[in-house]
């Protein structure tokens, strides 16, 4: 590996890394300079567990660098463009095309929630990349506001860190009792082990539009037990603000993968939503009960 000055290091011959952007849980984002098109990139260095074998140790960067080589199959403009997938002194890199911008977790912070509108735009959005990608064969299994890219300027929405939480074990909850993933996004059915699919990726969806829309996942709890509790057993009561998608958001959050809302039915309610500002409605027949009735939750206070 090539070193140049304390924190500019090249890797794989090609990109410069340069400046730190964003870390999180499965690794570090760098700015970085491909060198030989001359182009500014984002570059994800995974994180590797160290307490691994070698041989496990091999198994686990064979399984980043595969999953990372699918996800650059993928080509949708609301999914991250995957330029290179290298290896560089026994570590995975993912080269990705650098969006300008935070992320939904950063606007909601420092902006607070956004309106129906902006929410059906952004899950509209996402929806359409999450059936691009399932079409060809590929899960998600983090999706988070933290994992959406909004570009400055644009403001297209941009899903990022496919396959990501897969990489470090194939369950959820690994044998030492870490957590793989994000439990306040985490569908039911992958909690418990049962099945991890397309569905899954859906319900993770309706808990970002809760959050986009009231400032906090509707499964937030003061301890991994309580999230864990809230998410497979306590009653779904969606946010007040939610209310104008409500039909959307119930029908994403319905714990049975099997009678849980299509993407393709989704997409077209929260675009219809667009259209018309008017309440969507399945068209398998929905109809509103009381437990359907949101919360009335307190109100995110704007920033100062």
């Amino acid at each position: 590996m090539g070193t140049e000055g304390d924190n500019v290091r090249v890797i794989a011959g090609r990109y410069r890394l340069e400046a730190r952007i964003g870390r999180g849980g499965m690794g570090v984002v760098w700015r970085a300079t491909d060198q030989l098109l001359g182009r500014q990139v984002a570059v994800k260095e995974l994180r590797l567990d160290e307490s691994l074998s070698a041989d496990e140790g091999r198994t686990q960067r064979e399984r980043s660098l595969r999953e990372a080589r699918a996800v650059a199959q993928l080509r949708h403009p609301h999914i991250i463009v995957v330029h290179d997938v290298v290896e560089d002194d026994e570590r995975p890199y993912i080269v990705m095309e650098l969006i300008v911008g935070g992320s939904l977790a950063d606007r909601i912070a420092t902006a607070g929630p956004v309106d129906a509108a902006e929410a059906a735009r952004i899950g509209a959005d996402l929806l359409g990349a999450l059936r691009h990608a399932h079409d060809a064969g590929v899960l998600h299994r983090d999706l988070k506001p933290a994992n959406v890219l909004m570009e400055a300027g644009t403001g297209r929405v941009v899903l990022t860190d496919f396959g990501i939480a897969q990489v470090a074990g194939a369950t959820t909850l690994t044998e030492n009792g870490a957590f793989v993933g994000s439990p306040e996004y985490t569908a039911p059915e992958r909690m418990s082990g049962a099945r991890t699919g397309p569905e899954s990726d859906l319900w993770s969806l309706g808990a970002l539009l809760c959050t986009a829309l009231s400032g906090e996942s509707p499964f937030r709890r003061d301890s991994l037990g309580g999230i864990l509790h809230a998410v497979v057993v306590d009653e779904v009561r969606p946010p007040a603000q939610a209310e104008p998608l409500l039909p959307v958001v119930r029908g994403l959050l319905e714990r049975d993968p099997d009678r849980r809302l299509g993407a393709v039915e989704a997409e077209g309610m929260l675009r219809t939503f667009r259209q018309t500002g008017r309440t969507p409605h399945v068209g398998t027949g929905y109809t509103p009960t009381r437990r359907d009735v949101p919360t009335r939750g307190r109100v995110p206070a704007p920033p100062a």
